[in-house]
C-alpha cells in the first residue's frame, strides 16, 4: 500500500486495476486517477468499454467524448478473462495490486474466480470495491441496473410530474445515479484506504448504486414520511413548487435565490414593486412563507421588464443570490469558468485539439493525475504484461 511521499500526487503509489464499464465504476476510478492513482482499466479486446461508443469521436471509433472525460488518466489492457491464460494475467494483476474496483454482478465475478474471497486469497489486504446495482443481501440482487432503473426505481422519475402537474413520469437528463453512485464509490475506496494504513487490513466494500442513489434523493423528498406517523407529505416543497422555476426576462430567463425572508423586500425593491409586501398575505414571516407561490408569480410578473444582465447586476448590489440561465451550449463561455482555468484545452495524440475540465476540487499539493490522456483499447497491454511478466 502507498506511504506518504513529499512532492509527490497524494495517491502516487496506489495501484488500481479497474474492472468496470459505463460511468460508475468509470467515474469512481477516474477520481482515484486524477488524485495520483495508477488505474489499469482492464477492457474486452476488440470492443472495449460500451461507453466508448456513447457520441461521436473526433477522429476514432470508441473514442466518445464522455468516454474520454472519464477515462483519462488511465492505462488500458485488454483481457478476454474467458481465456485461462488473460485470467491468469489477471490475477497477477491483482496479486500487487491495492484496489479492485469492478461491475460485475456476484455470480459472473463468482464464475470468472474473480469473487472477493477468491482475489483476497490472492492478495489478502486487497481493497475489493464492488460497484454493484443493488445491495446483495436484498431481492434485486441479481438485477440489472441502469440510470434509468435507478432513477424509477428510487422514486426521481415522479419529481418532475410533482412540479408541473403532467403525471407523466420522467427520467432527469443527467446520468445522475451513476456520477452520485461513482462519487460514493471513491469517497468508500479512500475511506478503506486510511483504514488498511492504520490497520493493515483490506476490507471488501459494496457500493449499490439503488441504495446510494435512493439516501441521496431522500436526504430532503423523504419529507414527512421520516415520522411515524406521517406529518406531512413525501417532497421537499421548495424543489417541488412550480412556481420557484427561472424567471423571464427580455431576453433571456435568471435565477434568483430569496433563500433567507429579510431579502424579500430588497427584491421586490429592485424589481420596482415595494409596496407588493404591504398586503395582509405577506405580513408575517410565516404568512410569506405560506404565500411563496404569489411572491413568486409576482417577481415573474415583473421581471420581464429587465434585461437579463441588468437583473443580475441589480440583485448582486442588493446582495440577492442571482445569475442568468446559460444556454449548456454556451457553458465554455462563461468568464467566470474561463478565469479559474475550468476547461483546458490539449492535444491528443489521435484525436487532435480537445477540451477537458479540470479536476473541480482544489488541494495545496499537486494532483499528479489530472491531465493524461484518454487510452485507445489496450493501448499499453504490452507495457502492463512486460510489468508483470517478472
Amino acid at each position: 500500500m502507498m506511504g506518504m511521499a513529499d512532492g509527490k500526487a497524494m495517491l502516487t503509489g496506489l495501484k488500481v486495476v479497474d474492472l468496470t464499464t459505463v460511468v460508475f465504476g468509470p467515474y469512481c476510478t477516474h477520481i482515484l486517477a486524477e488524485l495520483g492513482a495508477d488505474v489499469i482499466k482492464v477492457e474486452v479486446p476488440g470492443s472495449g468499454d460500451s461507453f466508448r461508443w456513447s457520441g461521436k469521436a473526433a477522429a476514432t471509433h470508441g473514442m466518445a467524448p464522455a468516454f474520454m472525460a472519464i477515462n483519462g488518466s488511465k492505462q488500458s489492457i485488454a483481457l478476454d478473462l474467458k481465456t485461462a491464460a488473460d485470467l491468469e494475467t489477471m490475477k497477477k494483476l491483482l496479486s500487487d495490486a491495492d484496489v479492485f474496483v469492478l461491475n460485475v454482478r456476484g455470480k459472473a465475478a463468482e464464475r470468472l474466480g474473480l469473487d472477493y474471497e477468491a482475489v483476497k486469497a490472492i492478495k489478502p489486504d486487497i481493497i475489493y470495491a464492488h460497484c454493484v446495482g443493488f445491495g446483495q443481501d436484498g431481492p434485486y440482487a441479481d438485477l440489472q441496473a441502469y440510470d434509468d432503473v435507478i432513477q424509477a426505481a428510487s422514486g426521481t422519475a415522479t419529481l418532475l410530474p410533482r412540479v408541473d402537474g403532467d403525471p407523466r413520469a420522467r427520467y432527469l437528463p443527467s446520468l445522475i445515479a451513476d456520477k452520485v453512485a461513482g462519487l460514493h464509490g471513491a469517497h468508500a475506496v479512500l475511506a478503506a484506504i486510511i483504514h488498511h494504513m492504520r490497520t493493515g487490513e483490506g476490507q471488501l466494500v459494496e457500493i449499490p448504486m439503488f441504495e446510494v442513489f435512493t439516501n441521496f434523493m431522500l436526504l430532503e423528498h423523504l419529507g414527512g414520511l421520516a415520522f411515524d406517523p406521517p406529518n406531512a407529505p413525501v417532497g421537499y416543497f421548495r424543489q417541488i413548487d412550480p412556481d420557484r422555476q427561472p424567471f423571464p426576462t427580455s431576453d433571456g430567463y435568471v435565477s434568483i435565490v430569496a433563500y433567507t425572508d429579510e431579502s424579500w423586500s430588497r427584491i421586490f425593491e429592485l424589481l420596482g414593486n415595494p409596496g407588493f409586501l404591504d398586503q395582509d398575505a405577506f405580513a408575517t414571516r410565516k404568512a410569506r412563507g405560506r404565500n411563496l407561490p404569489l411572491l413568486y408569480r409576482e417577481m415573474a410578473r415583473l421581471t420581464p421588464g429587465f434585461t437579463t444582465a441588468d437583473l443580475v447586476a441589480r440583485c448582486h448590489a442588493a446582495q440577492i443570490p442571482a445569475q442568468p440561465v446559460r444556454d449548456l451550449a454556451d457553458i465554455m463561455n462563461d468568464p467566470h469558468l474561463a478565469a479559474t482555468g475550468f476547461f483546458e484545452a490539449y492535444e491528443h495524440p489521435t484525436e487532435g485539439r480537445c477540451f477537458r475540465m479540470g479536476h473541480p476540487v482544489r488541494f495545496g499539493v499537486s494532483l499528479g493525475g489530472a491531465g493524461k490522456v484518454a487510452p485507445a483499447i489496450g493501448e499499453q497491454s504490452e507495457e502492463i504484461r512486460r510489468s508483470i511478466s517478472g
